[in-house]
């Protein structure tokens, strides 16, 4: 392999490993923007960078199960039971550590 593609390996794996970082202290997948940043290093960081917070997303109570899902998703993760949308919505992850502090 060529000093330039060393070079380009080094730079995608840097920004591989940002992307993750970053997505994980908004509470998305660490493994999804890896695998986006390294593949598109500088555009896939910025992408990162620029996603909604997992963190701040309202969720809901699944009334089957009662597993707290987001608002956003049709389906529930644990029992697999559609959703529809709760008259009930929890308050986001951040605004609960907020309230306790």
């Amino acid at each position: 392999m060529s000093g330039a593609g060393l070079g380009y390996l080094l730079i995608a794996a840097a920004f591989a490993l940002c992307g993750g970082l970053v997505a994980r202290a908004k509470g998305n997948s660490f493994w999804l923007w890896f695998l986006v940043s390294g593949l598109v290093p500088f555009f896939g960081l910025l992408a990162a960078v620029l996603a909604r917070s997992e963190r701040h997303t309202p969720r809901r109570r699944c009334p089957r199960c009662g597993k707290v899902v987001k608002v956003h998703d049709a389906t529930c993760t644990r029992c697999k039971s559609e959703l529809e949308y709760p008259d009930v919505v929890l308050p986001s992850e951040a605004a609960e550590l907020a309230a306790r502090r």
